[in-house]
């Protein structure tokens, strides 16, 4: 059964349009069916199939895909009633379900062009079509669907009682350059899904290049191989320095356990807002660095007892001592700032946001403190520097790559899907950065004073003129 759902009476092939429909959904397609549109162009006044020079293509308005988890009030429980539903049914939310796509976008290559009979590009002569009338061969218009434009932010959830659901048609020209190119990227995209990319996956794909103009994409790329480069180095540089690193003299302790706490808290909440790889994988390592970082810290060694760990805590000398001192010190007057925000954010929160679970308001709010007033455990470290007049204790290859880093992500908060906490934390390190490059200033390195390895910069010299 084919029912018209819209037809442009004074359609102009250079003039674009947009326009919204309501379709009606057949019972079929309500039972995790498959509906398809068909698009016709042709003459006017001519039905479609009575005419011999139309051009057609088919396009799936639905597609399979797994529903995301209902968000609710945890403790008004609103929404309880598809709660209660989902709970019948447990496996219900790990099963694809039909999802309508609202958007359909039609394009017209309107471009003049000449190419060799025998070198017709594969990608151009899949969508040519032609007709021989008597002894002449007229080309077609070129119809071309373009599917990067497809979202997974567009798709709605198709119900059982859902009888309508709204389409909208729009129309634009396209160029032959940018329709080869859109061809390309539709079949890189198909690839990935055919590798076992899921449709998520393939959105974060589809929206680097639908929600960015080409120039823009090319400096995406040009700054991700920095933004890697960067990260690589300061991994390099933090496990090198960490590795050699005997002492934790000038070295907050509670800034190295807040940053591996920070860290690990950051992943679990970018895992559970399923961001983008770019953003996901540097984030995991990080959080093992962290975690190895505060086994040297505490000076931790683990023996086992056959299966079970037993953990042992190294001394401090009497330098160390005085700089858990400083620390300390800092810490306590934090608390009294940091603990309350933290507590009443996360009430306010429970009170008045909704979310998938227990877990996910957790999590969110342990990252909402990170996020909002994590700068403040970065404080012990400055208040330290302070304290003993110097931050040569401190490993400034890698915070060098790290600002750096810094500075890009400014550039990727507006390019990569990240949650928007995320992206205000991007803005909220180049502060710290710069204090910590005052404080460098401020505090010029002694090259007398004996280094975390119990060395001089003089010492250094003056074996080597031996």
């Amino acid at each position: 059964n084919i029912d018209l759902v819209l037809n442009v009476e004074d359609f102009d092939i250079e003039s674009k349009f947009e326009r919204t429909v309501n379709v009606s959904v057949p019972k079929k397609t309500r039972n995790n069916g498959t509906l398809y549109a068909f698009v016709f162009l042709h003459h006017a006044g001519i039905l479609p199939w009575h005419d011999g020079k139309q051009v057609h293509i088919v396009s799936p308005l639905t597609t399979y895909m797994i529903p995301k988890p209902e968000e609710i009030n945890l403790l008004t429980g609103e929404s309880a009633t598809q709660q209660i539903e989902a709970e019948k049914q447990p496996n219900a939310l790990d099963e694809p379900v039909s999802h309508w796509r609202s958007r359909l976008t039609l394009n017209v290559m309107v471009e003049d062009f000449v190419f060799d009979g025998s070198s017709l590009p594969a990608d151009v002569h899949r969508y040519m079509k032609m007709v021989q009338l008597g002894k002449t061969v007229h080309y077609l218009p070129i119809l071309f669907i373009d599917q990067l434009s497809n979202r997974v932010k567009d798709l709605m959830v198709i119900n059982r009682s859902t009888t309508e659901l709204p389409l909208t048609v729009s129309y634009d020209k396209i160029s032959l350059g940018k329709l080869r190119f859109w061809i390309h990227m539709q079949d890189a995209v198909y690839s990935l899904q055919q590798f076992g990319f899921s449709e998520k996956d393939a959105d974060e794909v589809k929206g680097i290049f639908v929600d960015t103009n080409l120039y823009f994409l090319a400096l995406t790329f040009f700054v991700a191989a920095f933004h890697l480069l960067f990260d690589f180095l300061a991994f390099k540089n933090d496990i090198s320095f960490w590795k050699k690193k005997r002492s934790m003299i000038g070295m907050s302790t509670k800034a190295v356990l807040w940053r591996c706490f920070s860290t690990v808290v950051i992943f679990l909440f970018l895992l559970d807002e399923q961001t983008s790889l770019l953003v996901l994988i540097p984030a995991g390592v990080g959080a093992v660095i962290e975690l190895w970082k505060v086994k040297k810290a505490l000076k931790m060694t683990i023996r086992w007892q056959g299966l079970r760990p037993k953990f042992q805590f190294g001394a401090y000398n009497d330098s160390e001592k005085k700089t858990e001192e400083y620390d300390a010190q800092a810490m306590k007057y934090l608390s009294y700032l940091l603990y309350p925000l933290c507590i009443g954010g996360a009430g306010y929160s429970l009170l008045n946001v909704k979310y998938k679970s227990w877990y996910s308001w957790l999590i969110n709010s342990f990252v909402n403190g990170v996020y909002a007033f994590g700068f403040l455990f970065m404080l012990p470290q400055l208040f330290v520097n302070y304290k003993m007049k110097s931050v040569a204790h401190l490993p400034w290859k890698a915070f060098t790559y790290k600002a750096f880093n810094t500075f890009i992500d400014d550039i990727f908060a507006f390019i990569i899907t990240m949650p928007t906490s995320h992206r205000l934390a991007c803005f909220r390190d180049d502060v710290v950065f710069l204090v910590y490059l005052y404080q460098r200033w401020l505090y010029p390195v002694d090259k007398s004073r004996v280094n975390e390895y119990g060395e001089s910069y003089e010492e250094k010299v003056k074996k080597k003129s031996s």
